[in-house]
């Protein structure tokens, strides 16, 4: 079994841009944040917020992008759409002169 750091990081960002598993992925982030079992236990005083910290780090990256994309997707999808038939049309306008 190949393990490394690179290929869990693949697997976590993949999972997390699945909208099927977003959830989960989301819940069982906070939940391994919020749970004093870890990795590397919390009494050691650097060494154990190691690993909550680069997990909170790559969440909040990660969660940010996706807000950012959502984002522009939907400021491109609200654009106006120009017709250039509508910008050519010429309105005629009668004017009246205004007496004092």
């Amino acid at each position: 079994m190949n393990f490394s750091i690179k290929a869990l990081y693949n697997w976590y960002r993949n999972s997390l841009r699945n909208p099927k598993y977003r959830g989960w992925i989301i819940a069982g982030t906070l939940a391994y944040l919020l749970s004093p079992f870890d990795i590397s236990p919390d009494v050691f005083p650097l060494i154990g917020q190691i690993d909550d910290l680069a997990l909170l780090t790559l969440f909040i990256s990660e969660l940010s992008q996706l807000f950012i994309e959502d984002y522009k997707k939907r400021q491109v999808n609200t654009q106006p759409e120009s017709n250039e038939a509508d910008s050519q049309e010429t309105v005629d306008v009668d004017a009246v002169p205004i007496q004092d």
